[in-house]
């Protein structure tokens, strides 16, 4: 640990709790405080501190927590004030109390215990590491009370139980100095946990494992209502009633003692973190009076509560292909599919998302998600990329598409819809960010026989033989579609409501007025929303079942702890960011005190990640290519992004390189490696790289250009009803210019997210799509009125 103050460092990069320190000496201050510091600064003119910025600074005091000291260092960090031009200008206001904020501290704390809450039956780890100018001892409490044999930087229960919620903190010893660490908070829920469920989410996200449950009760009697989360850090809680905030009703518990009639109502609780929001179920609470009773409580209770449609799991998968090999390079794609990962999180969805996925991996994918699937479930899959709709058909173009594609190098969306209608789903809904232009190159007719079900939702981001379009930006923007439902997601109404919502906000939008326009078909006859509840039953063991496979694809390697023989220790930590991206970060945890120098970088992957050395090891997060997860990394790290973990065959192994110099040896680097075995992460346990499995989708839709299967040809018209779907659309596409790919308008838009030619008819004139659909609907004598119902739902003609 250095003694010395690093003096080139600008204050902007100064740590918080220095920040806090140095802004309560300067505030309390009278004589020698913040403002005698500005004048101090702006005498001395290389920063300019004027009497507006004064003035400015004094107005802090009026905010709740304001602090004029924060806003001059700020001012002053802008203008290219480092440490130590601050020490200086201390220094000459003679305020030693606050020179000492400044000054290294014989003790510090790097890593802090984090507040969490987790089952019962779980491993507890809090983490607290320091480093000193001589070896560090702990001592961790739970109150006011040791916790015994609890002397190491890590806290580990195992398994925990109730009894150890509480509030914990540890003391850490440096020779005759000490500190103590934040504390944080342990919340253990007690929830019976089903073989093969798990409550373990990607990066610590909330997720919710308590519902609140509906009640009958009688006048004086005590309203208990529970509900809970699991994540890191600890998630806050607010009950609502009949959509207001209850006052001081901010417990994971709420009780309301001798209730009276107006207590009645719906209640339900937001649960929130600092990046993360999330709704429980609505509940009805009904309040009898005592003398109003008759009959048994069951009936009471059964009559009350007002039927909800629920489905029996939830089950997401979203594709985003942006790295093509052969067409245009896309960006929205990643922005989107990690948006709408934790929004469907936050709904209780079990997501898989997958980015730049080949026509193998995208088709064994699929098959995956599919085993997920069984009766009542609510199945959603979201695409971005490249795409083009035949026929009716609509085709996602992998990321090694040939140029040109055609039909068998892609895969049918209708033929996965066919699959999940096979599985008894309660809701498919398919949200297709992608482009819907006649591909020219593909005259197949696919023949996809559908069954007659009211359950299905189209979303799609553009109309028929429309383009979907992307914002350009210097950094990672949404695309247009996923821009509006982001918003929209949560909302707990019917889903086609969600999307007609949507499609209103996208038509306000003047960058593609006229150029894209939401397009919904749906033959949904009931009031199914994403938001409804998966309640227990007889269908929660199934789900559980179904989970297992899903829980295999995300599970993260441990945290771990790295001693190398010369004393020092790294953390060796783990993130991810889709179902196939892992972040892998190493920090210094202790330097020995001879070392002048300590790094620690990971290298020797295996070839199948296709890792590139020189964004590997960096910095910053952004360095390496994590956008999205960097706000969430621990700082102070060297990080490392492994992408397409599908493609890994073997078990991950990797070598840890620690680095460090001595200057009794001239600063010569010396070199300590430790091989590490995290076994195969998150989605590469699936080993989708594998050649397609039997049961593909490919196998239902069957196409002339596919090699595995001979040509074949749609029926006719009089073997099957064709579709005619009405449409949401607020424009008129006739008049729509090929040349519109690029738009100079208030966001100027990438282009299309799919990447078809335009199609010209042999006068050189733009042609339009065919206006029929080829997608055959089964029909039985047994189900005529069944169909008649599901073909007006659908507007249909006979064609």
């Amino acid at each position: 640990m250095s003694d010395s103050l690093d003096r080139s460092t600008k204050i902007n990069l100064l740590k918080e709790p220095v920040v806090k320190k140095l802004c309560d000496v300067l505030d309390k201050s009278t004589n020698k405080g913040w403002r005698k510091l500005g004048e101090i600064v702006g005498t001395e003119g290389r920063f300019k501190v004027s009497s507006d910025d004064m003035e400015m600074c004094s107005l802090k005091v009026l905010e709740l927590e304001g602090s004029p000291s924060r806003m001059l260092l700020r001012l002053m960090g802008e203008r290219g004030c480092t440490t130590g031009h601050l020490m200086d200008y201390l220094q000459t206001l003679g305020n030693s109390e606050a020179i000492q904020c400044l000054k290294p501290s014989a003790l510090q704390i790097l890593i802090q215990p984090q507040s969490v809450a987790l089952i019962s039956g779980h491993n507890l780890r809090l983490s607290c590491h320091a480093v000193g100018k001589s070896p560090v001892q702990y001592q961790w409490f739970k109150t006011k009370e040791e916790v015994p044999n609890s002397f190491s930087p890590d806290l580990v229960i195992s398994p925990v139980n109730l009894k150890d919620t509480g509030f914990y903190i540890c003391r850490v010893n440096c020779g005759d100095t000490f500190e103590f660490s934040q504390w944080a908070q342990v919340d253990v829920l007690n929830v019976t946990v089903s073989y093969g469920q798990s409550y373990h989410s990607l990066d610590g996200r909330l997720k919710l494992v308590i519902q609140p449950q509906s009640q009958r009760l009688h006048v004086g009697e005590t309203l208990q209502l529970e509900c809970g989360a699991v994540g890191r850090p600890i998630p806050r809680y607010q009950w609502h009633r009949n959509g207001v905030p209850i006052l001081s009703a901010t417990k994971r518990k709420l009780m309301i003692p001798h209730v009276m009639q107006d207590h009645h109502g719906r209640y339900r609780c937001e649960i929130s973190s600092s990046t993360e929001r999330m709704w429980t179920n609505e509940v009805d609470i009904v309040i009898d009076d005592v003398y109003a009773i008759g009959g048994s409580s069951n009936e009471f209770f059964l009559n009350s509560v007002p039927e909800h449609l629920y489905a029996t799991d939830k089950v997401a998968l979203l594709i985003g292909n942006l790295s093509y090999q052969n067409h245009p390079q896309l960006k929205a794609p990643m922005v989107d599919v990690y948006d709408l990962t934790n929004l469907l999180r936050q709904l209780n969805f079990k997501v898989v998302s997958l980015l730049d996925l080949t026509e193998s991996e995208m088709r064994n994918a699929v098959d995956e998600f599919l085993l997920l699937l069984h009766k009542g479930v609510y199945g959603l899959l979201y695409y971005a990329g490249h795409g083009y709709e035949n026929y009716g058909n609509s085709f996602m173009v992998p990321v090694d598409a040939p140029n040109p594609y055609r039909s068998a190098n892609c895969l049918c969306v209708q033929s996965i819809l066919k699959l999940m209608q096979e599985k008894e789903t309660g809701l498919n809904v398919f949200l297709l960010d992608m482009c819907r232009k006649r591909n020219i190159h593909d005259d197949s007719t696919p023949n996809v026989v559908l069954r007659v079900t009211a359950n299905i939702v189209f979303g799609y981001a553009t109309c028929q033989d429309a383009e979907a379009f992307e914002l350009s930006s210097s950094g990672f923007t949404n695309g247009v579609f996923v821009k509006f439902l982001k918003k929209r997601l949560l909302d707990d109404e019917k889903i086609t409501v969600v999307l007609d919502r949507v499609a209103e906000d996208m038509g306000q939008f003047d960058a593609t007025k006229g150029k894209q326009a939401l397009e919904i078909r749906s033959s949904l006859s009931e009031r199914r929303a994403l938001t409804d509840p998966i309640p227990p039953g007889d269908s929660a063991d199934l789900a559980h079942a179904h989970s297992r496979q899903w829980a295999k694809a995300h599970e993260l390697p441990e945290s771990m702890s790295l001693n190398f023989d010369c004393g020092a220790q790294i953390k060796l930590g783990f993130a991810a960011e889709f179902s196939n991206v892992l972040v892998i970060y190493t920090h210094i945890i202790k330097k020995p005190e001879n070392m002048s120098f300590c790094q620690a970088h990971v290298t020797d992957f295996s070839q199948d990640l296709d890792v590139d050395p020189k964004e590997m090891n960096r910095e910053t997060p952004e360095e390496t290519g994590i956008y999205l997860l960097s706000s969430s990394l621990p700082q102070h790290c060297l990080y490392t992004r492994l992408s397409s973990l599908q493609k890994l065959k073997e078990e991950l192994v990797f070598t840890v390189c620690l680095q460090g110099t001595f200057p009794a040896l001239d600063d010569d680097p010396v070199h300590w490696t430790k091989s590490i075995n995290i076994g195969k992460p998150l989605i590469a346990r699936l080993d989708l790289y594998r050649a397609m499995r039997r049961n593909s989708c490919l196998q239902t839709c069957l196409m002339p250009h596919s090699p595995s299967h001979s040509p074949c040809h749609s029926p006719g018209p009089e073997h099957h009803l064709q579709l005619h779907l009405g449409l949401y659309q607020a424009q008129d596409y006739s008049r729509l210019s090929p040349q519109h790919h690029y738009l100079d308008v208030y966001e100027r838009l990438q282009g299309a997210v799919g990447g078809c030619e335009p199609v010209y008819d042999s006068a050189g004139e733009l042609s339009s799509s065919p206006g029929r659909f080829s997608i055959p609907i089964e029909a039985s004598d047994d189900i005529t009125e069944l169909q008649t119902v599901f073909i007006n739902s659908l507007q249909l003609q006979q064609q």
